[in-house]
């Protein structure tokens, strides 16, 4: 996965332009000789082939190389931003995971009723918004008009505020959907009125007994939308100028940076490898019968 998702990626940056004229340009006169040594140094004179042969050299050893704007080792630019990156990326899905699932199981249990009426209507609401869109209202809202939080930038707690709602309110539209739906099929189960006819408490059969029953699939949506929220985060990141892997890589590419985004890539690339590991591990935590097996 990481060698295909690299090797697109390398072809596909080339395709964008020429790093050398990005370089040159602000230089005055240039000509294509000047052109060729800059290429020369960059070692973009060699073929495709041999640089990404050399690139999938460098990630053996975690040496993506150096920045053509700059110099400064790749890995370096990755690991300042990345902290900030998962930073956000958990902030976002804690709350979602927070305010999701007590709505999901409320709307399960009012089944036909106003409260499953309402939390429907309003997660077919967030799924409507446009996270650049939402992120632009809440800074104008909470930043300009009420001058409540910081429009943007990474200094403090009250700087998560903003970025993690506006990823979290689009991550709790579509969670709260999903636990209501397995929650349903989950407290049609025998067990579930077994639970009941012993007396147990609903908050007991609710959260021990029926949520823990269906965690697998919220496991699994949980993990993969973790992996989608570290490769999306990048609309958000620009709208509140935050330090993190999408800032970088969207500067990268209106550089022609190979190297930086190359590097993003496959630091995002094996990260969401390794959760879909984790969250295959998560089963067998949460599931005896996956032990079992």
């Amino acid at each position: 996965m990481v060698i295909a998702v690299t090797l697109i990626v390398s072809f596909a940056i080339r395709l964008t332009g020429d790093p050398a004229v990005m370089l040159a340009q602000g230089a005055g006169s240039i000509t294509e000789a000047d052109l060729d040594r800059i290429r020369e140094a960059l070692g973009l004179n060699q073929s495709f082939l041999t640089q990404y042969i050399g690139f999938l050299r460098g990630l053996v050893v975690g040496d993506f190389g150096r920045s053509f704007m700059g110099g400064t080792p790749v890995s370096d630019l990755i690991g300042r931003a990345l902290p900030a990156t998962l930073a956000l990326a958990f902030a976002s899905l804690f709350v979602s995971i927070v305010v999701s699932i007590p709505l999901g199981i409320k709307a399960a249990v009012s089944r036909g009723r106003w409260p499953d009426q309402m939390i429907r209507i309003f997660s077919l609401i967030g799924l409507s918004f446009p996270n650049f869109w939402l992120a632009i209202m809440l800074v104008l809202l909470l930043s300009i008009t009420f001058n409540l939080l910081p429009p943007s930038g990474m200094e403090g707690f009250s700087s998560f505020i903003m970025p993690a709602a506006t990823m979290g309110i689009i991550l709790t539209a579509t969670n709260v959907r999903l636990v209501r739906t397995t929650m349903l099929d989950t407290l049609r189960s025998q067990y579930i009125m077994v639970a009941r006819a012993k007396g147990l408490s609903n908050t007991v059969v609710l959260y021990k007994h029926a949520l823990r029953n269906c965690s697998i699939p919220l496991i699994t949506y949980f993990g993969l939308q973790f992996g989608g929220l570290l490769g999306g985060i990048v609309v958000v990141e620009r709208v509140f100028n935050w330090p993190g892997l999408g800032t970088l890589a969207f500067e990268a590419v209106s550089a022609r940076d190979y190297p930086v985004l190359q590097g993003v890539i496959t630091v995002l690339s094996l990260m969401i490898i390794s959760i879909n590991l984790l969250v295959d591990i998560a089963y067998g935590l949460v599931d005896p019968r996956v032990r079992k097996e």
